[in-house]
């Protein structure tokens, strides 16, 4: 059976959410570095890996490493790569990638060095001038940081936070795969209930509740490398059946979530019904001065407005100072909040009991947990 080296990348700040993800799927290797997670396993893992990671960004195969300063070593470095193991005669091959920190920052150029490298090494593998690309599409993306070149072929297609539920989202929505992470911290079980009243279109109530149900995010979705050939076909066709196979059903668990705004809870219900999880969220319009601390053991996991974002800073920290009165500790109360702005605890009154710095895309932010009583 093949084995491959891969990567997933990530959101900074998610790695070793990623890496515990991964070692339950059964991958090998798994290694947590900055902004991504290197892995190996079979073409299985590959397509398990794509159907049921939440907190991915994607998935390549690693065709190989090296460091670079000139275009000369980038070219080299190229071509020396066993291409003839991943593409074919007519295989498409688009290059596209990034550079941080590096001698090599003009992406164009690097772009078609790559190109050029890749039809060298073909041209010596399989002789020809002339590479019609007319198959499949197999994305090569590079990486270049602090000089250091990583080249895959890209087998997701569409990032993987793309899982086809939301169509159309409210002003300034969670990207979902930071709202898994952020699930997984709250801690999401069969019998959890979670509140979220900013819910805007429920993002945040839907990854929790395909948690709770144990719904794979890239069930309603298709992959780059299920068009690779039938092999690649045949894995995910295998993993797709695994993945409905695991659903849970009966569960207890249940996600209230409000919002100001009307449209942003049909948006919510129509999200969660497209997820699969329309009986297990229920939205309202409401404010946030209308929530009360339910009996018994609940977490309320929420992203509120801030100032870079919806509100001016001064009105955000309206926002937070009530927030702290309503959010009352008790037992089996748990807060879980995530904003950029810096001055949050002294808003809300009290610090947290836990703090973690994550990445919103660029945008930095610390999700503040609040779990004692």
């Amino acid at each position: 059976m093949q084995n491959f080296k891969m990567y997933a990348p990530c959101l900074f700040g998610v790695e070793g959410i990623l890496a515990d993800e991964l070692k339950r799927l059964g991958a090998e290797q798994v290694q947590a570095q900055n902004g991504r997670v290197c892995f190996s396993g079979s073409l299985q893992t590959l397509a398990a890996a794509n159907l049921g990671l939440r907190t991915a960004e994607r998935v390549l195969i690693e065709v190989g490493s090296f460091t670079a300063t000139t275009f000369t070593e980038l070219f080299d470095g190229v071509k020396a790569l066993p291409w003839q193991r991943y593409l074919t005669k007519t295989d498409s091959f688009p290059v596209t990638g990034y550079s941080i920190s590096s001698q090599l920052h003009s992406l164009p150029d690097c772009q078609a060095i790559i190109k050029k490298a890749v039809v060298e090494s073909l041209r010596g593998a399989y002789g020809g001038d002339w590479f019609e690309e007319s198959g499949p599409t197999k994305k090569i993306r590079f990486s270049i940081q602090k000089n250091r070149v990583t080249v895959g072929i890209d087998t997701s297609g569409a990032g993987l936070h793309k899982r086809g539920y939301r169509e159309h989202s409210a002003t300034a929505p969670i990207k979902e795969t930071l709202a898994a992470a952020l699930c997984y911290l709250t801690g999401i079980y069969p019998d959890t209930q979670l509140y979220d009243p900013f819910c805007g279109s429920g993002t945040l109530l839907i990854e929790a509740a395909m948690i709770a149900k144990n719904i794979a995010p890239g069930l309603r979705r298709t992959f780059a490398a299920e068009r690779f050939g039938e092999p690649f076909a045949k894995a995910f066709a295998t993993q797709r059946a695994a993945c409905l196979a695991a659903v849970k059903t009966g569960v207890e668990f249940h996600a209230f979530g409000s919002d100001i705004l009307p449209e942003a809870v049909a948006l919510t219900q129509k999200n969660a019904r497209l997820a699969g999880v329309g009986e297990l969220v229920t939205a309202t319009v409401a404010d946030v001065s209308s929530f009360r601390p339910p009996q018994g053991r609940f977490a309320l996991l929420c992203n509120p407005p801030y100032g870079e974002r919806l509100l001016d800073i001064r009105a955000a920290e309206e926002l937070y100072k009530s927030m702290g009165k309503l959010f009352v500790p008790g037992k089996g109360h748990k807060y879980f909040i995530i904003t950029a702005d810096e001055d949050f605890e002294k808003c809300f009154g009290r610090p947290a009991d836990k703090r973690r710095k994550l990445y919103n895309g660029m945008l930095k932010c610390q999700f503040y947990m609040y779990f004692r009583a």
